[in-house]
């Protein structure tokens, strides 16, 4: 099946200043916010629309970070207490602390759903097909839960990990059932199986074979997944390096994880960070099946520097070798804003960019 749509992107876009400022002052009115966030999504829904798209996202603006969604709509978390992550920058060797709100301290109970206030703004106001992206249950249990607090409700990060998968799944197929067009799964934490230190990590912090850990990773994703599938409704996932404000904290290519990842994860297609050595070659990509899209994410959210359409070009025919050209579609290698605060780059630079994605869709493919 030939890729549905040509040019992509990942879904979060940089928040203009005066929605920061907004939410960063001390008494936030709820009406107002909605509003400023209204205002702003129909300028990123026209801009999107002006650039050539034919999928479209709110960009993520109503969220504080990609899974905000998620802790919001669910009680057991005490967000009071912030764990500490190192990142790694992604233009040199140093260190910045970042903080992940939460640890799990109840049983998780959802008290909401995640992102249908989301949908519902832009099923009346998008010009076209809908994404809606969401976090997926893997990303939890790694950075939520803490030896010694969450071990007194949950036993293991399994038995955590799988009370998750019900809320997603749910989600997922309310969604689809509403007529949304494009669900994304944002998934960094398959990272942890490329890079040995994460590994190491996995094995000796978490206490958990990498290897089982991965293949309990696929199954929880395919759990969530079951039963959404319909006719013009695309199931994707996007795998990342870290994008905390132009920072990433993994690197190493898909080598490792290839064959399990892409020979058995339920979805239409894979989003696939390639801007960068970090990511490896293409190699990994004839394990593909035959019929999935891969969308080659190959230009940086992370750098303001404009690359080469002719460049792009070029990486999209390496690629092809692997995937036929019309299994393929192009895209950034991850959103814009992760998080709030969002990379580091100004809205005109992004729009630049996604701009040149429009670009080298239509001369590549001859449609977006």
């Amino acid at each position: 099946m030939a890729a549905k749509y040509r040019a992509d992107h990942i879904g979060s876009l940089l928040r203009p200043t005066d929605l920061l400022q907004f939410r960063g002052s001390e008494r936030v009115d709820q009406e107002q916010l909605r509003a400023l966030e209204d205002k702003h999504i129909l300028r990123v829904l026209q801009s999107q629309k002006d650039l050539g798209f034919k999928i479209f996202t709110d960009g993520e603006l109503r969220r504080l970070n990609f899974m905000s969604d998620f802790n919001e709509a669910v009680e057991g978390l005490d967000e009071s207490d912030n764990l500490l992550r190192s990142w790694q920058a992604g233009g040199g060797s140093s260190n910045a602390p970042s903080r992940v709100p939460g640890i799990v301290v109840g049983k998780i109970k959802q008290t909401r759903r995640l992102t249908q206030h989301e949908h519902a703004y832009l099923k009346e106001h998008s010009p076209g097909d809908i994404k809606i992206t969401l976090p997926t249950a893997n990303q939890f249990p790694a950075i939520y839960y803490k030896k010694g607090i969450s071990d007194k409700v949950y036993p293991s990060y399994s038995n955590f990990l799988w009370d998750i998968v019900p809320i997603i799944k749910s989600e997922i197929q309310a969604l689809v059932s509403e007529g949304t067009q494009y669900v994304q799964i944002d998934a960094p934490r398959y990272s942890y199986y490329i890079d040995p230190k994460w590994r190491n990590y996995v094995k000796n912090e978490m206490g958990v074979d990498p290897d089982q850990a991965l293949d309990e990773a696929i199954r929880v994703d395919n759990a969530c997944l079951e039963g959404a599938k319909r006719r013009g409704v695309t199931l994707a996932i996007h795998l990342c390096r870290g994008n905390n404000r132009s920072q990433w904290y993994a690197e190493g290519g898909y080598d490792a994880i290839a064959e399990k990842l892409f020979g058995q994860l339920q979805v239409d297609a894979f989003l696939l960070e390639y801007e960068s050595a970090r990511a490896g070659t293409f190699e990994p990509l004839r394990f593909v099946p035959p019929g999935k899209t891969v969308v080659l994410g190959l230009l940086s959210s992370k750098l303001p520097e404009l690359e080469s359409r002719e460049q792009l070009q070029r990486r999209i025919d390496e690629a092809s070798k692997y995937v036929p050209l019309e299994n393929l579609a192009i895209s950034p290698q991850c959103g814009f804003a992760s998080t709030m605060e969002g990379n580091l780059l100004t809205e005109d630079e992004q729009w630049l960019k996604l701009k040149l994605v429009v670009d080298t869709a239509m001369s590549v493919w001859g449609q977006t």
